[in-house]
């Protein structure tokens, strides 16, 4: 499949935005929400940083604390009991922390290329929920309103919470809307059959694993009636996990949603979706084989390498522009053209749903 990436990319670095704090350093700029606000592109960008730390004995863990609502540091010894394998997860024996914390940052654009980025962060963790940090902000322009789902990390799981805004300056704060642990949200952007909907991808028990499911509501703030969409493949690209990529956007012959999807060893590749344009719990297509895999130096090395993931495109001219995060370190952008994409999926190849 043709796939222009920018030979500009990556488009966004740690080093193109200011760390919050003093004596703290941006480690990732990546995850981006993406929406088009009047004649500027939005980036609402993931921004993970930690403090500077010259002692080798020593990891100092941030960490938001909400009766202070401070972001603050913890002092973990390094030693036999305590597991730095992964790079982005501290396991102690009483409890399991980030190495980093993240939160959101707006950035601006005339040409989708060149990004205006604040000084500021737009959003901060700023609950008991969201103490390890907020991440991976997903855009869903709805009459007006533009909602985001965002991961909310604590020592209580992952839940997924709601923003709201108009503007991207000012953010009204909806709650909680998925119980942990659950990630990957993104909510269609208009009702179907007088439902809003949403994918969301929960971590299940031994008996589970971490497939797409589909989820409906009145009101965009209780969800319910919740579907299994599609699975892993055992043994394919996307055997290991899956979930939500970007927000669902409608074509002519449905709802077409890019995933991601990783195998055993945390490869990252991307995946499309078909799904009914008015019944959007049945799957019409799907990939086979990714459309797009990292290649690049910047998506193969970094934080975390072998990863691309992305959480909004936008659709113009039939040409599908995608912004994604590179390695967890920073921001890529790629166009495809729709009628490739789309030539790309298969029908029938996704499993038969246990709702259908």
């Amino acid at each position: 499949m043709p796939i222009a990436r920018s030979p500009q990319n990556p488009i966004i670095t740690p080093q193109d935005v200011n760390a919050s704090k003093a004596g703290w350093e941006v480690i990732g700029v990546f995850n981006a929400g993406v929406a088009q606000h009047r004649d500027e592109v939005i980036l609402l960008l993931r921004v993970a940083e930690r403090p500077i730390n010259d002692n080798p004995d020593v990891y100092y863990t941030p960490v938001y604390d909400a009766q202070t609502n401070r972001l603050g540091v913890r002092t973990i010894e390094r030693g036999p009991n305590v597991d730095f394998s992964d790079v982005r997860v501290i396991k102690t024996p009483d409890k399991n922390y980030l190495t980093s914390i993240s939160h959101f940052r707006v950035a601006r654009s005339r040409d989708g290329i060149l990004f205006e980025i604040d000084d500021k962060p737009a959003v901060l963790p700023s609950s008991v929920y969201e103490s390890y940090g907020i991440e991976d902000p997903r855009i869903t322009l709805i009459e007006g309103t533009f909602y985001i789902t965002y991961s909310a990390i604590s020592e209580y799981g992952i839940c997924t919470a709601l923003l709201s805004t108009k503007d991207f300056v000012s953010f009204r704060r909806e709650g909680n809307v998925f119980h942990p642990d659950n990630k990957d949200v993104v909510i269609f952007p208009r009702r179907i059959g007088g439902k809003y909907y949403a994918l969301h991808r929960p971590s299940c028990s031994h008996y589970g694993k971490p497939e797409m499911w589909i989820a409906e509501s009145d009101d965009l703030r209780l969800w319910g009636n919740h579907r299994h969409l599609i699975g892993v493949r055992e043994g394919e690209w996307d055997g290991g996990r899956i979930g939500a990529g970007a927000v669902p956007f409608e074509i002519e012959e449905g709802w077409l949603e890019i995933y991601h999807g990783a195998d055993a060893d945390n490869r990252y590749c991307l995946g499309a979706l078909l799904l009914d344009k008015d019944e959007p719990w049945k799957v019409v297509a799907r990939s086979a084989l990714p459309f797009m895999e990292p290649e690049e130096a910047f998506e193969v090395e970094g934080f975390f390498g072998n990863v691309i993931f992305p959480c909004g495109v936008l659709l113009e001219n039939r040409v599908v522009k995608m912004y994604y995060g590179a390695s967890d370190t920073s921001v890529g952008y790629a166009e495809i053209p729709l009628d490739d994409l789309v030539a790309h999926l298969v029908r029938g190849s996704a499993e038969p749903s246990p709702t259908a």
